[in-house]
């Protein structure tokens, strides 16, 4: 194994690696987005499903998601809301927050004090400011006084969202 490939990747076959290639730029949309990775790779859809399971098992895939694109859907108004929860009461909290219909992304976080005092992040998503701010009220209402302060970051432009890619197929797996 090379100082360049990582030791998960060492364990992987090389049908897993080229599954994990086929599917790393995402599924397409039909009703088997499976079946289409299965053709390219000539085995069978369950085989597919399967070895992705086997994958995510082992943590290799961490998840298999869909990854909806908020400005496309009118949903403009979007902000990070961060909360100083009690660190007892956040697990079930955070459970409730997740929960919630503009929610997309609900976890913890380390506090770094004295400058950031916040351990419960939540992605709010609306068509407009007012929209998330009403959500974040909702929010304030749920942690009630486990809650000791928060604030929202609202987005300025949008980021390029992807997950960690393979190098294709031949080409180098790092660079000095």
């Amino acid at each position: 194994m090379s100082a360049c490939t990582s030791r998960s990747e060492a364990t992987l076959s090389a049908l897993d690696l080229e599954l994990i290639r086929v599917t790393q730029q995402g599924l397409p949309l039909t009703e088997q987005p499976f079946a289409e990775a299965a053709r390219t790779l000539g085995i069978s859809e369950d085989e597919v499903c399967a070895r992705l399971a086997r994958m995510q098992d082992a943590g290799v895939v961490r998840r298999i998601a869909l990854v909806p694109n908020h400005y496309k859907l009118g949903y403009t108004a979007n902000g990070m809301s961060v909360w100083d929860v009690e660190d007892a009461a956040l697990p079930a909290l955070a459970a409730r927050i997740a929960a919630l219909p503009g929610v997309s992304h609900c976890y913890r976080r380390p506090r770094h004090l004295p400058d950031w005092p916040y351990n419960l992040f939540a992605m709010l998503h609306g068509r407009t400011r007012e929209e998330v701010l009403e959500q974040k009220k909702e929010i304030e209402l749920l942690l009630g006084d486990a809650c000791r302060q928060s604030d929202i970051l609202f987005s300025t432009r949008i980021l390029k969202k992807t997950g960690f890619r393979l190098a294709a197929k031949g080409g180098a797996k790092c660079s000095d």
